[in-house]
């Protein structure tokens, strides 16, 4: 765990409000495969990462909260009565639903502040917003002694950024934050929660991770339609979710939907797929097919889910001439963020600079990578 953070966040509420906080770690999260899955009951296979977010909280001596952002240097001054989302609210909506949820239970909060900072890279599509949702809610319940179970706490986050955000996630972000295991992916099922774990060690390769710098301005809308035309078409299948969904089921409505719509449809059912074959290819130390899927599912995303963008799409492909990439996929939500790549270790080097010198020469950006540790979920810091 980054220290330095600790400090940073400590000494900031020291400074503003003169007293000693309780301090949580809540991470963000990588996805080695399933990507848009959560959200129709399928399968997704996380884990969570040590860069994540750090709240310090304590109580207000007066009738109002205070939650300072301290990376931004930004602050909100609120009433605990009556919360309601702040148009373009940014950081604020996500805590302030968080609250509004907790409150929803019944549960009596009285007056606090909290000061809050991270060093999850911004648009890396490593789910700062659910670390940031998980870390007020675990503080929250940790200051207040509301004996909240971890599941509640999770759902908790998730609502919040459905009532006050506007976005329709899935619980894979939430529950990654929430029940990651140090050193191990969690193979979870989104409809029942349950999750098996899976040791990660790859050996002589690794995973690194490159950040195209991009974000297009159609993530938001684009991930709502996404989820609209799923549940769509589960209606016209009288089933739950596309989880229930198999590849002859669809072609009996082919007529009855849009050739994009199929497509979309199709790439959940597969993904889903290869998450399964993904797990069983980790279990059996086969490497290379578990390359192939992140390929496979890349493919997917770019041509039948439509959720890629050139940028992505540039990194992706300058890995199939290099054999050292086993495989390689865009992670997240799409339109920006990550690529994750499965590399040889010594080879790093070599494809950092091959991916920053020809990815800055055709868009005009300089990449980041990164490599990080797999971590545990949300925990009070001692």
């Amino acid at each position: 765990m980054d220290t330095n953070l600790i400090q940073r966040i400590k000494t900031s509420f020291n400074t503003q409000f003169g007293t000693e906080p309780l301090l949580v770690f809540s991470p963000g999260r990588i996805n080695l495969i399933g990507e848009h899955t959560d959200y129709n009951e399928g399968f997704v296979f996380p884990a969570a990462i040590n860069k994540g977010i750090v709240a310090a909280i304590d109580a207000s001596n007066t009738e109002f909260c205070t939650i300072v952002a301290a990376d931004k240097n930004e602050s909100i001054e609120f009433s605990l009565n009556n919360l309601k989302p702040i148009p373009n609210g940014s950081w604020r909506n996500y805590v302030l639903g968080v609250i509004d949820e907790v409150q929803k239970k019944d549960l009596q909060l009285k007056p606090f502040h909290i000061v809050f900072g991270g060093n999850i890279p911004g648009g890396a599509g490593l789910s700062s917003s659910a670390a940031l949702e998980n870390s007020i809610v675990f503080a929250l319940n940790e200051f207040f002694s509301l004996k909240l179970s971890k599941e509640e706490m999770m759902l908790i986050s998730q609502k919040a950024e459905h009532h006050f955000v506007g976005v329709h996630c899935g619980i894979m972000d939430q529950y990654t934050s929430m029940f990651g295991v140090q050193d191990k992916a969690l193979l979870l099922d989104c409809r029942t929660l349950k999750a098996s774990e899976f040791i990660i060690d790859f050996k002589e390769y690794t995973l690194l991770l490159i950040n195209t710098h991009v974000k297009h301005n159609l993530a938001e809308s684009a991930y709502n339609d996404r989820r609209f035309v799923c549940e769509k078409i589960a209606k016209l299948l009288n089933i739950k979710a596309l989880r229930d969904a198999s590849g002859a089921d669809l072609l009996k409505i082919q007529e009855q939907i849009s050739i994009e719509d199929y497509q979309k449809a199709l790439y959940i059912i597969q993904e889903n797929q290869r998450v399964l074959e993904a797990s069983k290819a980790l279990k059996n130390n086969d490497l290379t097919n578990f390359g192939k899927l992140l390929y496979s599912s890349h493919n997917g995303l770019q041509h039948q889910y439509n959720v890629s963008c050139s940028e992505l799409d540039f990194l992706v492909d300058l890995t199939r001439d290099f054999s050292e990439v086993l495989g390689a996929r865009m992670m997240g939500g799409g339109f920006g963020g990550c690529t994750l790549n499965l590399i040889k270790k010594e080879a790093i080097k070599e494809f950092i600079d091959k991916a920053s010198s020809e990815y800055l020469q055709k868009f005009g950006i300089n990449i980041s990578t990164y490599q990080l540790k797999i971590s545990n979920g949300v925990h009070r810091i001692s």
